[in-house]
């Protein structure tokens, strides 16, 4: 499709969640790619201005640049759909289920695709209990945040309760993980291609918000170093992990590679970021996808409800 075939398009970005600094640092790039490449985009914050002036100020598609709740959770989809107007990423349903992590993995269990054990927790769970059942050390985070926001690696049955405390001030549903030790990967597609796996080295192991977004110290490789017929294998799973879950478009799967080869799936993004440090663009350049044609590309498979 050549730019002018897409029409008038928006870029939403900001929104209202707690990811909104990293959506404006997407949005703005994929926002200038696009006027680079000839498109009649603007800029749409959905935290000042209401949704539903998209359709009187006759926009004719949606980038979704939005991270977390209020843009990857289903809501603004769900709206986009009522005013027809097509958008980038998964529908309403996969773009839900996705953004809680909880029901991602039982979907993934229910399709025997693996994905590391854990406990919904409340403010009333047996803390022993919870350890000894994950072990330690374990992972409490939110269930439906992104980013790392909210997340603690605990250490011993008594860090617990003030772990709960900190995820429950980003989201009420808590809940805590099995902490798997390997490789951390990620692995996005696009389409029905699956682009190359990245494998991340963070400084100490720790991929937290401030190493994945604004440090220079962590390392990405991509290629991953794995072997070609383990990184195949991995890339299919990926794919069938997206498509049981009902994703589309694009979108980027975490994952965990142990030391004896064995994997599982953390979670499945349905708008990944977009910045300087994102990693789909990352993988799209080893693939031979610059950062313009990989917004194009994204931007011509928008849903349409």
């Amino acid at each position: 499709m050549t730019a002018g075939g897409f029409g008038k398009v928006a870029v939403l970005l900001g929104g209202r969640s707690a990811e909104r600094e990293i959506s404006l640092l997407s949005g703005n790039a994929v926002l200038a790619a696009l006027r680079r490449e000839g498109v009649d985009a603007h800029a749409f914050d959905p935290a000042e201005r209401a949704i539903f002036a998209l359709a009187a100020d006759g926009f004719d598609r949606v980038f979704i640049a939005l991270h977390g709740r209020y843009g990857e959770d289903g809501t603004v989809q769900g709206a986009l759909e009522l005013m027809g107007i097509p958008y980038t990423g998964s529908g309403v349903m996969a773009s839900a289920l996705c953004m809680d992590k909880v029901r991602t993995k039982l979907v993934w269990v229910a399709s025997g695709l693996p994905t590391p054990r854990w406990e919904v927790l409340g403010a009333d769970s047996d803390w022993p209990h919870i350890a000894a059942t994950l072990g330690l050390p374990l992972i409490v985070k939110p269930a439906r945040e992104g980013s790392t926001l909210g997340l603690t690696k605990v250490t011993e049955a008594a860090q617990l309760p003030a772990a709960f405390a900190l995820a429950a001030g980003f989201d009420s549903f808590v809940l805590a993980e099995e902490f798997v030790a390997g490789d951390e990967l990620t692995a996005a597609f696009l389409g029905d291609q699956a682009l190359p796996l990245i494998r991340i080295e963070a400084p100490q192991g720790n991929y937290d918000y401030q190493n994945k977004y604004f440090s220079d110290d962590t390392r990405y490789h991509c290629p991953s170093g794995l072997p070609g017929a383990v990184e195949n294998e991995l890339r299919s799973m990926v794919m069938r992990a997206a498509a049981v879950l009902g994703c589309e478009g694009w979108g980027r799967a975490d994952l965990i590679r142990r030391a004896d080869g064995s994997v599982s799936l953390l979670e499945m993004n349905t708008s990944p970021g977009m910045t300087g440090h994102s990693l789909v663009p990352m993988a799209a350049k080893v693939a031979g996808i610059g950062f313009e044609a990989l917004v194009l590309r994204i931007l011509e498979l928008a849903h349409v409800g």
